[in-house]
């Protein structure tokens, strides 16, 4: 190592003075070099040295460039979004078109889009065109995908009447957004649209984007195109409309939903006018061309079924895309599981509830769900009038189900440990503040009573120990593995202070009604393409179901649940003629009341509320009014005594005698029985009970349908000494049928009974 950077003579220090005089000549040199450097530089440019009009060029044109460098990269910033949201195969449907079926095969509805792009651009008639470039652009072929002009005249035309009158995007700018943006009203989508526009006028020629307008433009209704418009409106294909028909058409692209005939009829009108005076002003007709369109307006056709299960299949469609998600078909029919007498019977059940006492209880809304035992949906009601708001209640609305929540709570305890007659007391521990108190106001008096009198009297302090001493977080895995989700830990869980579906809150009775296996709802069977290819099958893609609750926790709680029936909160649930087993709920306010119920062939479920979330008449409770309606229901929709038992139970008086009649009927008539099991016409008289239950049925089947009481007349006796049946007049040595009342044959014909329907008579 060099000496220098040391003192002489002394190995242990720094020579500062030889440091700073390095320093300071490396500094020196460096500043030397550099200003050679720059004179070298100077002298080299100086013979390029610019005066006068030379170099206000030369500058002019090195700003320019520097100018234009910058906006390239910022449009290109802009324009990268625009390009990236480009697909050319979105150019196809992209959305879902789906034909509904009954189990039977006859179509009952349709949910998606209707687009029909199969008229071609020269049979579309020449009124439905110069109608659409008279009211949307113009200028269309004359522009290069953004209309400057007509963009300014737009805007001095909203600055003058301070609003937005007048749209200013051209046809090319509409149909880039109709393709591949969504209808929201901002700066960037704006920007994305023009670029759009001018890679669409690259790729495409004028006729071929306009017929792409026509084809993918929303006219409301659920119409994509001018052909399924023409359809969904007229009932006839856009080649055979008239100019008054086109002109209607045209007055939707701006706003569909406005100005649907449909739905606005008089501002359908007057839009259709406005479009007749633009057709004048473009050139394009005289006054006295549209005179007659003006004096003869379109007439539209109904195009909604009024018997269409519009809440069942609203539902459904949402199950189709779910099902089909990632398979990129579209255009599918569906084959559904719904029952559409009983989908009738559910509707008018509410309706007529809401009507008649909706007022007096401030009641303005409900949901009713009614399923089999393995998730198979039947009948779907989301609300009061479905041509007022479609918002489906018995899917989307989460509401409080107060103590029918108590079930899944219950079935917890039972699944650690404890039986429906183990002791228990009415009371509870505090939970932070919160201490629970019974309906009435007492925190619980501490008398011993077993577990199902608990659950009878719906007794909340019970229901809140338990759940603090089994776990909430277990009841919270038990109401997960039956699919209600949502629910959180709190302390006042076990009364049902998070909100829950009706068709969740069906589901999960289903589980314990069907021995403990999983009943996900469900409404779809199969689903086929276009082509008829099998897209799903509920049979060939579904698992078996799992048993998620074990048989003995179904039965115990099968068999409680049946003493809040016959004991407890429910007794107006109680049906005649076979076991019910339910739980009745109400949310303080009270704001909710609910029942959720079954038989062993229907479990259903019954919500009544306010939308808005105001309480209703104070006193009212689930046993009071759900369950009274729910029992209204079921009463019509048992339509034959084929009910199976439900686990845990005994069968129910009349169930066991029809059965027992069976069985000495076919032994004691073995050709008529087959010939029964067959054809399903033979029907030997019943017993008493069944009868007279049966009975019931009849009379409520006719008060649902509207039909008159038969005049009563002696009933005859038939030669074995016994009642005949009603509705059966003797004829010899056999008993006769009554005529059908209405319909309702054919819904005894839809049962799936083993046997022939008992209940003789039975419209």
């Amino acid at each position: 190592m060099s000496d220098w950077f040391f003192k002489r003579g002394r190995r242990d220090g720094i020579d500062w003075m030889a440091l700073d005089s390095r320093l300071d000549s490396s500094v020196s040199e460096f500043w030397s070099r550099a200003k050679d450097i720059w004179d070298a530089g100077s002298s080299f440019f100086a013979r390029f040295k610019l005066t006068g009009g030379k170099r206000l060029v030369t500058e002019a044109a090195s700003e320019g460039f520097t100018l234009a460098v910058g906006g390239f990269f910022v449009l290109y910033a802009l324009a990268l979004p625009a390009f990236l949201d480009f697909d050319e195969g979105r150019f196809l449907t992209g959305q879902y078109s789906v034909k509904f079926l009954d189990a039977g095969g006859n179509e009952i509805g349709q949910r998606g889009i209707l687009h029909n792009d199969a008229v071609p651009l020269e049979e579309i008639p020449d009124s439905v065109i110069k109608a659409t470039l008279a009211t949307e652009d113009r200028r269309f072929f004359e522009h290069f995908g953004i209309d400057v002009l007509g963009t300014a005249r737009a805007l001095v035309e909203n600055l003058r009447a301070n609003d937005v009158v007048q749209g200013g995007s051209s046809l090319s700018q509409q149909l880039a957004k109709n393709l591949f943006l969504s209808s929201e009203r901002s700066l960037d989508r704006k920007i994305k649209e023009a670029f759009l526009a001018l890679l669409l006028e690259t790729r495409f020629t004028k006729r071929e984007i306009l017929k792409l307008y026509l084809d993918r433009a929303y006219l409301g209704g659920g119409a994509f195109g001018v052909e399924a418009a023409s359809q969904f409106y007229f009932g006839k294909s856009v080649r055979e409309v008239n100019l008054a028909e086109a002109a209607l058409m045209a007055g939707l692209y701006k706003a569909p939903t406005k100005y649907a005939p449909h739905i606005n009829l008089p501002a359908s009108r007057a839009r259709t006018n406005e479009v007749l005076q633009n057709l004048i002003e473009a050139g394009f007709y005289t006054t006295a061309q549209v005179h007659e369109a003006r004096l003869h307006p379109a007439q539209i056709v109904e195009t909604r079924a009024t018997t269409s299960p519009d809440w069942f299949l609203d539902w459904a469609f949402e199950e189709v895309q779910r099902l089909t998600e990632g398979k990129n078909q579209y255009v599918l029919t569906a084959r559904t599981t719904v029952d559409l007498a009983m989908q009738k019977q559910a509707d008018e059940a509410l309706v007529t509830f809401l009507k008649q006492r909706g007022r007096s209880l401030r009641i303005n809304s409900g949901a009713l769900v009614a399923m089999e035992p393995d998730g198979a949906v039947r009948a779907l009601v989301g609300g009061p009038d479905y041509g007022e708001s479609q918002f489906n209640r018995a899917t989307h609305a989460r509401r409080q189900p107060g103590s029918s929540f108590k079930i899944y709570v219950y079935a917890a305890a039972l699944e650690n440990g404890y039986k429906p007659d183990t002791v228990v007391r009415d009371a509870s521990r505090s939970c932070g503040r919160w201490h629970p108190q019974n309906y009435g106001g007492s925190h619980g008096g501490g008398g011993r009573m077993p577990l199902w009198m608990a659950l009878a009297k719906s007794l909340n302090t019970v229901a809140a120990e338990l759940s603090f001493a089994v776990g909430r977080e277990k009841v919270i895995e038990l109401t997960q593995r039956l699919g209600i989700t949502g629910i959180r830990k709190s302390c006042s869980m076990a009364l049902g202070d998070y909100g829950i579906t009706p068709l969740e809150h069906t589901g999960g009775l289903a589980t314990f009604v069907n021995g403990g296996k999983s009943a996900r709802p469900f409404g779809i069977l199969d689903v086929v393409n276009s082509r008829g290819e099998m897209v799903y099958s509920r049979e060939r893609d579904e698992p078996e179901p799992a048993q998620i609750v074990p048989l003995n926790v179904a039965e115990g709680m099968n068999q409680m649940m049946r003493r809040v029936v016959t004991d407890g909160t429910a007794q107006q649930a109680s049906l005649d003629f076979t076991n019910v087993i339910g739980k009745t709920g109400t949310s303080s306010g009270p704001k909710d009341v609910w029942f959720v119920g079954a038989t062993g062939k229907y479990v259903g479920s019954v919500w009544l509320g306010n939308d808005d979330n105001r309480p209703m008449a104070g006193g009212n409770t689930g046993g009071h009014l759900a369950a009274p309606l729910w029992h209204s229901f079921m009463s019509v929709a048992h339509r034959d005594m084929n009910i199976p038992n439900i686990p845990g139970l005994e069968p129910h008086p009349v169930q066991a005698a029809e059965a027992q009649r069976i069985a000495e009927f076919k032994r004691a008539n073995p050709t008529a029985a087959a010939d029964a099991d067959g054809s399903k016409t033979v029907s030997p008289t019943m017993t008493a009970q069944a009868r007279d239950a049966l009975k019931r049925i009849t009379t409520a089947l006719r008060k649902a349908a509207g039909v008159a009481e038969p005049t009563t007349t002696p009933q005859p006796t038939p030669i074995d000494g016994r009642p005949a049946a009603p509705g059966v007049t003797p004829r010899g040595n056999r008993a006769e049928r009554a005529p059908p009342l209405g319909s309702s044959s054919a819904l005894a014909s839809q049962s799936g009974a083993p046997f022939p329907p008992s209940p003789a008579g039975i419209p």
